[in-house]
């Protein structure tokens, strides 16, 4: 039961990204809108990896790219480090873009086929002048021995001819070069092995201690984002379901969405007891979804109430909230 509020911001907190009623409206005809995202609000500390999960469509990486004013979004204000990015354009928004970096979803159609390697990595820091020629193959030699790859096998290849965890090394690469202060990481192991996973979730782990990074990981894989995230945001159809931390959200979802997405979860033990939670029907179309609460056409417990008012983010424990008119409170 999807919702909108602010009662789970923390401006006490001195928050590093501070994002407030954001709207992404996405223009398909001349009288259709798609409401991608629809009034959200959240905060993240520096230092703090938010996860944001849902299902494929819900917003998630509409949400990640409009902080990064990737597109612009059509209402709402995001402020980083104390300065509103909404409200800056030309010069100004291009000289804050080094503090904010993002990896993309498909990590090898994120890199220009064409380039070298060196010269892949080498660019922002050339764009922004940061050292001479010298210094900045020394720094792409460095960048890449950090996250994993021989400069001399590597530097002059092109990604073509790399694997897909290869390209996302790469990208990383290329995304901590500016020496950013904040990552927005889209669904970065979807299209990986598992194995491979492991890999770059520990790289990314090690660098965010490194590099004193603060993290969006956006996902639709919530044993992944377990294992990664401080703080956990549930969205559905460009709304906001359910904030906890990852050990609250799991052992105790207090969102009907957020419980279905759980017992989804494989679970590697055959003995062990499966939830068996349904969630039937589609989702609903973005250009006309239902009034009240969004999740209302797919929920065993909607009423009444849930399709006349809009449900707004409620605090049921610490640092948890749900946007729910009949939350799942133990």
């Amino acid at each position: 039961m999807a919702g909108s509020g602010k009662i789970h911001l923390r401006p006490n907190s001195e928050p590093i990204l501070v994002v407030q009623d954001l709207v992404v409206n996405y223009k398909v005809s001349r009288k259709t809108v798609i409401s991608a995202v629809a009034g959200i609000s959240f905060d993240v500390l520096r230092g703090e990896t938010l996860a944001i999960v849902g299902e494929s469509g819900c917003g998630k990486s509409t949400l990640g790219r409009a902080v990064l004013q990737l597109p612009r979004p059509q209402g709402g204000t995001v402020v980083l480090d104390s300065i509103e990015i909404t409200a800056l354009s030309g010069n100004d928004l291009r000289d804050i873009r080094p503090r904010m970096q993002m990896i993309f979803q498909d990590a090898i159609s994120s890199l220009d086929p064409r380039l070298q390697v060196k010269n892949i990595i080498d660019e922002p820091l050339k764009a922004w002048k940061k050292g001479t020629a010298a210094q900045r193959s020394e720094k792409v030699d460095d960048l890449l021995d950090a996250v994993g790859l021989d400069p001399e096998i590597v530097r002059d290849r092109r990604p073509y001819e790399f694997s897909g965890g290869q390209c996302q090394r790469i990208s990383i690469a290329r995304a901590i070069a500016l020496e950013p202060m904040l990552l927005v990481c889209d669904e970065p192991v979807s299209a990986l092995d598992v194995s491979i996973q492991a890999q770059i979730l520990n790289l990314l782990q090690d660098m965010k201690d490194k590099l004193g990074l603060t993290l969006i990981f956006i996902s639709h894989d919530l044993a992944v984002v377990k294992a990664v995230s401080t703080r956990v945001l549930v969205m559905y159809l460009g709304k906001i379901c359910e904030v906890a931390t990852p050990d609250d959200l799991y052992a105790h979802p207090a969102h009907h969405y957020s419980r279905a997405l759980i017992a989804a979860v494989p679970i590697p033990d055959p003995e062990a007891s499966v939830d068996k939670i349904r969630v039937t029907g589609e989702p609903p179309s973005p250009i006309n979804p239902p009034s009240g609460c969004r999740f209302r056409t797919r929920c065993e417990s909607a009423s009444d109430r849930c399709a006349a008012e809009e449900p707004q983010l409620q605090e049921i424990g610490l640092g948890h909230f749900v946007a729910c008119h009949h939350p799942l409170i133990k």
